[in-house]
This record gives C-alpha cells, sequence and structure tokens, in this order.
C-alpha cells in the first residue's frame, strides 16, 4: 500500500515538473518574442530618423544639392502653364559650390561711399572690390547714395543679395556687413582718414598712396568711387576680377529678381520684344543742358534745376551746340525715326527702360504713332506688385536692368552708365544685339530729312550703313592715352572677360 502511494506520488512529481518546464518554456518564448518586437520597433524609430534626418539635410544644404533634387520639380498639382510660363533669366548663374576663404594678412579695413545712379554704383562696387583684393585689406559692404537728385534711401542689401555678395567673393577678399566693434567706435569718433581717390588711377596709385594710410590708421574711407580705377592698363587678374563681381558676385534679391522674370514672361508671351532705354527724363536734361524740343517755360525749368544742384558743375549750357556735337539724349520724336529707319517692325512691343519722360504724353505722340506697342512696367504689372519698389529709383531702374539684358535688341538713346553697363553685360551673354546711336550723325540727318534736302529712303540707308557695326559685336576697347574720359569705358566692353565669337556677326 505504501509502494502505490510512492508511486503516486512520483507520478504526480513528474506530471508537475513536465508542466512547470512547459509553462517556463512558454514564458521564456513570449519574452523572446516581446524583446524581439521592442528591437524591430527601436530599429524603425532609428530608420526613420535617420531618414528624416537625411531629407532635412537635403532641404537645408542650399548650396549643394538641395535645389537641384528638391526645389526645381515642379509639382504634381501645378498647373502645366504655370511651369511652361516660368522664365530662367539667362544671366542668373546656377547654384554652385562657393569657395574657401583666402587668408591672408589683413592690411586694413576699406569703407566706401557710392555716389551716383544705380549703375554708376555698380561700376564703384567691381572696382572697390578688386582694390580692396589687391591691397590685401577688408572691404565694408558699400554704402549706396541717399543725397542724389534721386534721394533713394535704398542701402545694398535692398537690392543686391548681400549674401552671395560676400560669400561667392570670399576666394579674393574678405568682405563684412559692418566695421568689427572693436573698431567701430574708432569710427564714431572720426579716427580714420576719408578721402576722394584720383580719377582713372592706375593700381600703383592704391599701393603707393592708399595703402599705407590703411597701415596708418587701420581704416580709410573712400566717399567717392565712381571711375577710379583706369579703363586699360591694368594687370588681366584685376580686369578678370571687375567683370566676376560684375557679372556673379551682384546679383540682385530674390524679390527683384521675380518681378524682373515675371515681366520678361509677360513681354515672351506675346513675342520678341525691344527695350528702348529713352534717356529723357527731367534730370538728364538738366544735368547735360539739352533742351532740343522744349518750350520756353520747359527750358528755364531745366536750367533752375541744374543752378540749384551744386555739384552739376556746368551751368551755362548752348544747347544747340551741344545736340550737335552728338552729347545730347535722342528725342522721342528722333527716336521714331531712327527705329524706323533701321527697319524695327512698326509692331513689335517695344519696352520704355526709363522713368518719367519729361514732357508726358505729348512728347510721346510721334513714338506712339510709329510703335503702337509701347510697354512699360507700369503697364504689364499690378500695382500692388510695384507698391514696395515705387519710391526707390535704384530698384525700379534694377528691374528695367533684368528686362534690358533679356530683350531681343537693346537700344539706348544715350550713353549714360545704364547703357553702357547692360551693353558689356549683353557682350558677356553672348553678343545680343545693342545697337549703339551715333547720335552726331543722327541728329545731322534728322535735321536734313526735316528740312527736305534728304528724302526719306536716302535717310534710311544711310542710317542703316552707319550702323551695321555699331551692334554689339565682338571688338577691343579704344584706347586714348592721357585722355581717359574719351576712350571705350571697361564695363561697357570688358573684352578681356569675353569669349570670341565663333559665327560672323551681322545685322538683322
Amino acid at each position: 500500500m505504501c509502494k502505490l502511494d510512492e508511486k503516486r506520488e512520483e507520478k504526480e512529481e513528474r506530471r508537475m515538473s513536465t508542466k512547470f518546464v512547459g509553462e517556463f518554456h512558454e514564458e521564456r518564448q513570449d519574452l523572446m518574442i516581446s524583446h524581439a518586437r521592442t528591437l524591430l520597433w527601436i530599429v524603425r524609430g532609428i530608420t526613420t530618423l535617420l531618414l528624416w534626418s537625411f531629407v532635412i539635410r537635403l532641404l537645408t544644404m542650399g548650396e549643394v544639392w538641395g535645389p537641384r533634387l528638391l526645389k526645381t520639380w515642379p509639382s504634381c498639382f501645378t498647373p502645366p502653364s504655370v511651369v511652361s510660363d516660368q522664365v530662367e533669366l539667362s544671366y542668373v548663374r546656377s547654384k554652385v559650390y562657393y569657395p574657401p576663404k583666402r587668408v591672408y594678412k589683413n592690411n586694413g579695413y576699406l569703407m566706401v561711399s557710392c555716389n551716383g545712379g544705380l549703375n554708376q554704383m555698380r561700376g564703384a562696387i567691381c572696382d572697390m572690390v578688386s582694390i580692396a583684393r589687391y591691397l590685401n585689406v577688408t572691404l565694408i559692404v558699400p554704402e549706396l547714395d541717399k543725397s542724389s537728385f534721386w534721394a533713394d534711401s535704398s542701402e545694398f542689401k535692398d537690392i543686391f543679395d548681400v549674401n552671395h555678395f560676400i560669400t561667392s567673393l570670399r576666394s579674393e577678399v574678405r568682405i563684412l556687413k559692418e566695421i568689427p566693434p572693436r573698431l567701430k567706435r574708432r569710427v564714431d569718433l572720426g579716427m580714420f582718414y576719408s578721402l576722394p581717390p584720383v580719377s582713372w588711377s592706375e593700381i600703383s596709385y592704391y599701393h603707393h598712396q592708399i595703402l599705407p594710410l590703411l597701415r596708418r590708421f587701420k581704416v580709410v574711407h573712400l566717399n567717392r568711387t565712381d571711375a577710379r580705377l583706369a579703363n586699360n592698363g591694368l594687370p588681366i587678374e584685376i580686369q578678370k576680377l571687375r567683370c566676376r563681381v560684375n557679372f556673379n558676385a551682384l546679383r540682385f534679391t530674390p524679390q527683384i529678381e521675380e518681378l524682373g522674370r515675371k515681366v520678361v514672361s509677360i513681354l515672351r508671351q506675346n513675342g520678341p520684344f525691344v527695350v528702348l532705354h529713352l534717356r529723357y527724363e527731367m534730370d538728364m536734361l538738366a544735368f547735360s543742358g539739352c533742351s532740343h524740343g522744349c518750350n520756353s517755360e520747359e527750358s528755364k525749368e531745366l536750367a533752375r534745376m541744374r543752378y540749384a544742384y551744386p555739384w552739376w558743375k556746368e551751368k551755362d549750357i548752348n544747347s544747340d551746340l551741344k545736340r550737335k556735337e552728338g552729347l545730347c539724349p535722342l528725342t522721342p520724336e528722333e527716336t521714331a525715326l531712327v527705329l524706323t529707319a533701321l527697319g524695327i517692325d512698326r509692331d513689335v512691343q517695344i519696352y520704355i527702360a526709363a522713368g518719367e519722360i519729361y514732357g508726358g504724353q505729348r512728347r510721346m505722340v510721334n513714338l506712339a504713332a510709329a510703335f503702337p506697342n509701347l510697354v512699360r512696367k507700369e503697364k504689364l504689372l499690378d500695382p500692388s506688385e510695384l507698391g514696395y519698389f515705387q519710391n526707390h529709383s535704384s530698384q525700379m531702374a534694377a528691374l528695367d536692368y533684368l528686362v534690358s539684358l533679356e530683350s531681343d535688341i537693346f537700344v539706348p538713346t544715350y550713353d549714360g552708365n545704364m547703357a553702357k553697363v547692360v551693353e558689356g553685360h549683353r557682350r558677356y551673354l553672348g553678343y545680343k544685339k545693342t545697337i549703339s546711336l551715333d547720335r552726331k550723325l543722327l541728329v545731322d540727318l534728322v535735321d536734313h530729312y526735316r528740312a527736305g534736302s534728304l528724302s526719306w529712303d536716302e535717310f534710311a540707308i544711310t542710317v542703316k550703313e552707319a550702323h551695321v557695326d555699331r551692334m554689339g559685336s565682338p571688338r577691343e576697347r579704344l584706347v586714348i592715352p592721357e585722355r581717359p574720359k574719351e576712350e571705350d569705358y571697361f564695363y561697357a566692353n570688358p573684352h578681356e572677360c569675353l569669349q570670341p565669337l565663333v559665327k560672323p556677326f551681322r545685322y538683322i
């Protein structure tokens, strides 16, 4: 009986042991599954974080691959018409790797105050960067003119992409937005040297005259910067740097570029277009003393304005004599005759790149009759789009500059700073057609035609023949030793920076 009980107890113990082991294995298996699930979720979480980090890095690496992989792809929800209407301005460079910083011994800090209109200041900025590079100094972002006739309050950053300007040139020169704090107090106390440099100077002038001042005072302020470097006779590396600044570093702000792109898109939708830089604004006429076609009251008003600005040195001007010398902008009436004689299609769009024309619509009647498709940015854009730029002449000029670069033909009626700089930029973009008018010849032809001593056919043939070689074709600059003002301006034809034309240039 006792043996039977013992066997039963052993059997029960084996059964309980088997059950315990089974339950242990089940619990262990459940634990392993739980751990596996936890590990899987951890792996998924890490993978997700890595993917998001990669995407965010693509978006933030704006200067590397981000724009190419993400921003340039049209949205699936963008209507096809919107994509096809987008215009890429030809002068805009694609995103590139910025160069490494140049390391050099700093000889001081150069502050500059530019004078004049947008394009006069543009050339000056290019010169000042080149001078700073040659002298191994730090350049402070240039201050723009706010006291000229236009009284534009725009800062550098309101017109140009200041970050691109600084970064794209860092392999050449160190550029800062502001004077360092340790030197700012000295500047505030007037403990620096200020002067206008000598016009049309060789680079050696800055080495011998300006560099010693920088070493002595640490900060030098150049308070007039227009035409302070010679056109010719400079080292080739200086000439190429001037081009690099002009054609690459001086980008307009994204807001200006976007609006310029929109104007070009609207014009392109309606076919080819000509940009007419009709330099017939009140300030131009008053400054030059050109009053041909104005009534007596207008002539007096222009004279009063000329005397009101003391820095306009020439006061008593013979308008008729100056016109015959070709030193006056063509009037709207003369321009209508010349464009017709050149064979410009009557129905082509003509974009007027200018401020308010002196004399208003009365002076535009003949031009509008000859070319009815006259347009301006104010006509193409909604007032709200131009509102921000309206009271800033340099920003408005920047819009005209962009449209001028993109036009099929560019025709300036006066060889001022915008005409010259745009001509040079169009040469850089592939010798795009720019008609450089021979004003001295043209006013003589116009006078003979109006007097009846020249028929229309004779007038038109002579005008065309005179301008066959004045269409922006490749040529070297005219050099006149000892007379830099009379030779070709560097920025109108920077031939050291241009590629030779493969095909012969023809008049169309």
